[in-house]
């Protein structure tokens, strides 16, 4: 049995964090350029760059047991996936954003951009705010600033990318957490190991 852990790990925003993060737990790992599997000296983990919507599929058919991803990513594609561990870093909020100058409706209906369909679905659904949706994976600032839809549903951190496109936050629906999270079999395989890597992770000793 392979003696080392294989986590799957987002590009993107989150990545310097979790390194940074785990090489103050004393788990330095480098990616060598272009490169997107690394191993850290200790053998203790093999890790795979990957999208991070694609993250969850990793985990599901078994190439990576183990990822790092946000409750975002968990909510559209990944429900079945365990969570084992809240990371205190990389949270985030998801916000219902639109024009400086417009309110949310009381009732609806509303249109809305967004990357996340099911939780924009799921949110407004659960309040009795009948919405349509417009599927984008690229930049939703700009379906107000074209006017695909008057309202986005996205991550929002500092709002800047809001502001300079003349957007704002309406209304805050949800903080985002990051997780270590398990294939489920995974998990119950791997015990002893993953259980380890968390008390590891858990450390305040930097």
């Amino acid at each position: 049995m392979s003696r080392h852990l294989t986590l799957a790990l987002s590009k993107g925003r989150l990545l310097d964090q979790v390194l940074a993060y785990a090489s103050e737990r004393g788990i330095d790992i480098t990616f060598e350029d272009r490169k997107l599997i690394a191993h850290d000296p200790d053998g203790l983990l093999k890790l795979i760059l990957v999208k991070n919507a694609d993250l969850p599929t990793y985990l599901r058919y078994g190439i990576a047991g183990l990822g790092i991803c946000g409750e975002d990513v968990l909510y559209e594609y990944g429900d079945e996936l365990v969570r084992l561990l809240e990371l205190p870093f990389g949270g985030t909020t998801m916000a219902l954003a639109g024009r400086s100058d417009l309110q949310r409706p009381k009732w609806g209906p509303m249109t809305i951009a967004t990357k996340f369909v099911r939780f924009t679905h799921d949110y407004f659904h659960e309040r009795g705010v009948p919405v349509r949706l417009i599927k984008l994976d690229g930049s939703v600032e700009l379906a107000p600033v074209l006017e695909l839809a008057p309202y986005i549903v996205d991550l929002v951190e500092t709002g800047s990318t809001l502001r300079a496109h003349g957007l704002r936050v309406i209304e805050e629906l949800k903080k985002i957490k990051v997780h270590l999270v398990a294939n489920r079999a995974y998990w119950k395989w791997h015990y002893r190991q993953i259980e380890r890597l968390i008390v590891r992770l858990s450390s305040a000793d930097a």
